[in-house]
């Protein structure tokens, strides 16, 4: 366990931020991977991968829950060093993934179809993103394993050992997809149903890595079988942090959800190109995702160990570092996005509508940065409801009024791009306020060295 209660704040936004934001761009590349061999597939299979991988959505909602409630309950553990409850927390979530794993398999394969249907643009991208799904949902099973396994090193203050598994499995998954997805070496290509398998592989691969490092190298919180029965307290304590932070990822995907339902009128290259665009976006977005994901444990063991004070530092300093990166993608965003596609397609039509989104839609990086840092203060604090009050607000002021423009005569998607930077300037200024009033609850009169008292030391 590293302790966060002592030290430069920034450093350790530093030496936090910076394995996870690798590990994360390394992460992200399981889809770009996937997607630089898909491409040459066609439009349709861009199409039908990249809705496809919106369902990711709901299950990165779900790992959310598990994930940010064993990083909370165990950042204020290691803040208290209170080692038992870390390991209750730590095996108790672990019970709960694997649960989780087994009901997004079993619904996986009984809705990919149905919802494919829904959001493809035509037949032939409906039967490619279901194919992907079908192969692709071992992984996002397994997912849960992964992400409750690196949340609790995350709430110890260690980020190395996640991002050496992501690099190693998105490495792994490099060397399978040409070979599944093409038919390298073996000339039996597999098409988009190979990219899935190859990710679910690598996966598997990384969950395999983190449970032999927590059997040899970590001491802080272990496996024990023995904490694995039902523990409903705790179950409910996990929940109650994590839930809200969930319902951001579903949100999420309610977002994503509507824009490719509109979008399909204007046909494959259309939703090819805001899938590009979308994931490079996704992919711009990880290191300020990393420097909020590092203000979380390190704002939670400060709110264990009852230092007010360390705990306002880290906000202050995760916003200027991440405020700072985003401003330098957004100006590159506005000079030369279209670079950024041209990696992936020299399909002109798909490159046409993926830099239009960007161009626009970089003008609120800022904003989303600071959103992030946000939703990683409220993490620390214990209470994720206002992260979910500022999504939803992002939500319903999006999608009546993108239902509404889209049926007007002369609807383009630069309209629809414009009314995103609007409400996510919106869910900001929503995001700082609701921020500013829980930092005065959580935190007035709390001396420096006091105990926690309250739910955060429940």
């Amino acid at each position: 366990m590293h302790d966060l209660t002592q030290g430069s704040v920034s450093k350790h936004i530093i030496r936090l931020a910076t394995p996870m934001a690798a590990g994360m761009v390394f992460q992200t590349l399981y889809f770009f991977v996937d997607l630089y061999f898909v491409a040459k597939l066609g439009d349709s299979a861009i199409a039908g991968v990249s809705a496809a991988g919106n369902l990711q959505f709901i299950v990165m909602a779900l790992t959310q829950i598990l994930g940010v409630g064993t990083m909370v309950l165990i950042s204020h553990a290691s803040g208290r060093k209170n080692r038992a409850d870390a390991n209750l927390i730590f095996n108790q979530s672990l019970l709960l993934a694997a649960a989780c794993g087994v009901v997004t398999l079993a619904a996986g394969y009984a809705l990919a179809g149905p919802y494919m249907n829904a959001v493809g643009a035509s037949a032939a991208t409906s039967e490619a993103g279901t194919a992907y799904l079908h192969w692709y949902l071992p992984a996002l099973a397994l997912q849960f394993a992964m992400v409750t396994m690196g949340s609790a090193l995350r709430g110890t203050g260690i980020a190395k050992p996640m991002m050496v598994v992501q690099v190693l499995t998105v490495a792994l998954n490099a060397l399978l997809a040409p070979v599944l997805i093409a038919g390298w070496i073996t000339h039996r290509p597999m098409g988009v149903a190979g990219a899935g398998l190859a990710s679910s592989i690598a996966v598997a691969v990384g969950v395999v890595m983190l449970w032999a490092y927590f059997k040899r190298l970590e001491k802080f919180v272990t496996f024990d079988v023995s904490q694995m029965r039902a523990h409903y307290a705790t179950w409910l304590r996990i929940l109650r942090i994590g839930l809200p932070a969930g319902g951001e990822f579903a949100l999420m995907f309610v977002f994503v959800g509507v824009v490719y339902f509109i979008i399909r009128d204007f046909g494959a290259s259309a939703q090819a190109g805001y899938g590009l665009g979308s994931r490079i976006m996704q992919g711009i977005f990880l290191p300020a995702m990393a420097v909020a994901f590092a203000a979380a444990p390190i704002a939670g063991q400060n709110v264990g160990a009852g230092n007010a004070e360390r705990t306002r530092a880290t906000f202050r300093s995760a916003a200027l570092i991440g405020s700072a990166v985003m401003l330098a993608v957004t100006l590159l965003c506005q000079w030369r996005a279209d670079w950024l596609l041209h990696v992936f397609t020299s399909d002109e039509a798909v490159i046409a509508v993926g830099a239009q989104f960007l161009h626009v839609i970089s003008w609120n990086f800022v904003a989303q940065g600071l959103i992030f840092t946000c939703s990683g203060m409220f993490q620390a604090l214990g209470n994720t409801v206002p992260s979910i009050i500022s999504s939803a607000t992002r939500v319903v002021t999006f999608v009546g009024p993108a239902v509404w423009m889209s049926r007007q005569p002369g609807f383009g998607l630069r309209q629809l791009w414009i009314l995103s930077v609007v409400t996510v300037t919106a869910q900001m200024v929503m995001s700082l306020l609701l921020l500013r009033r829980e930092l005065r609850l959580k935190l007035r009169g709390l001396p420096e060295g006091a105990a926690v008292a309250g739910p955060l030391a429940a």
